[in-house]
């Protein structure tokens, strides 16, 4: 039996795509142009074993969140498959999907934007129960979302039940949505930036609570974030994206001590450190994330990268293991090797 045979996988990504048509005008499709796409995730295949932390990381518009929402289901992919706990979610109708739905949950960015104003967080916190598990009745409801609010630092429970989301402040309304994706006792979280809108005094507080939690339930997290200090503080492995795919994937403390794609240095050299007299000594890259609807050629790092060289224009590069369980799509990674 190899070692992937003897893993505990409860995700699986193959060469995931997600296409998004562009809108285009009258005369484009009535001269027959090509129609154009924003290729959001172009090509991503990784793996998540049951009861570990996976981050994705990486700028604004690599396609993170994307992929983050095609694992759990809510969008469709273009092409690829997503395969949780054995099950094709392509494959699955609408009701099977649904079904599924109370293993799979998400952690929103903004706490204010996905709590309902007007409801109490008891409501809504116990709404997801209502429509997962209609056979608990409102005594056995209310029950489960005390003790999730107990869970999550929401003490006393009673006196935060019938409170509104603009009643509380922001690291605990952050603690509700951890409390209203948690109370359908999931399998899987997705973690989407869970901490950005937080108050740099509380982020590490909620961390801590979202390890704790992670051990006392038995939870498994799909982990999106831009902050690579954030990544290293909760993942146990992780994969750099970049423009719909993935540059670099492995171990956190191998990707983060042993970094082969230019583009994770980079990120890791943005990295504040607490030293007024640091410098950088590599570059950065110059410019701005390329445009989705027309990628670069060959290595879509190319233009931005410091070692690029004639056939990164042309060539694509393949994900290659250097090192065990590390793997980058870099030609000239070896270079980087210690």
């Amino acid at each position: 039996m190899s070692d992937a045979d003897k893993r505990d996988i409860l995700v699986e990504v193959r060469d995931l795509r997600k296409w998004f048509p562009v809108q285009q005008g009258f005369l484009h499709r009535l001269f027959g142009e090509k129609a154009l796409h924003v290729r959001a995730v172009d090509g991503v295949s990784f793996e998540i074993e049951r009861g570990e932390v996976f981050g994705l990381a990486g700028e604004s518009g690599s396609g993170k969140s994307t992929t983050g929402r095609v694992v759990l289901g809510l969008s469709r992919p273009t092409t690829g498959k997503v395969i949780f706990d054995g099950q094709d979610l392509a494959k699955l109708s609408s009701t099977e999907l649904r079904k599924l739905r109370r293993r799979m949950q998400v952690i929103f960015q903004d706490p204010m934007a996905s709590l309902n104003p007007r409801m109490s967080l008891g409501k809504g916190i116990g709404y997801g129960l209502e429509i997962h598990a209609p056979e608990m009745d409102a005594d056995a409801r209310r029950d489960a979302v005390v003790e999730i609010l107990e869970r999550v630092g929401l003490s006393p429970a009673n006196f935060f039940y019938n409170k509104f989301p603009h009643q509380i402040s922001g690291g605990q309304r952050q603690r509700a949505v951890i409390a209203r994706a948690l109370v359908t006792k999931p399998d899987l979280v997705l973690a989407d930036e869970p901490i950005a809108m937080a108050d740099v005094s509380v982020r590490a507080l909620l961390l801590d609570l979202m390890n704790e939690l992670k051990r006392e339930l038995n939870l498994t997290y799909l982990f999106i974030t831009h902050d690579l200090a954030t990544a290293k503080y909760i993942c146990d492995r992780i994969a750099i994206m970049y423009l719909g795919k993935i540059m670099e994937i492995g171990p956190l403390r191998e990707v983060y001590q042993y970094p082969l794609h230019p583009y994770t240095q980079a990120l890791l050299a943005a990295v504040p450190v607490p030293d007024p007299h640091a410098r950088r000594a590599e570059p950065m890259p110059e410019g701005e994330i390329p445009n989705p609807i027309n990628p670069p050629s060959g290595c879509v790092f190319h233009p931005r990268c410091p070692i690029a060289q004639p056939n990164c224009a042309v060539e694509v590069p393949p994900l290659r293991e250097l090192r065990p369980g590390h793997r980058v799509a870099c030609h000239y990674a070896e270079r980087f090797l210690p």
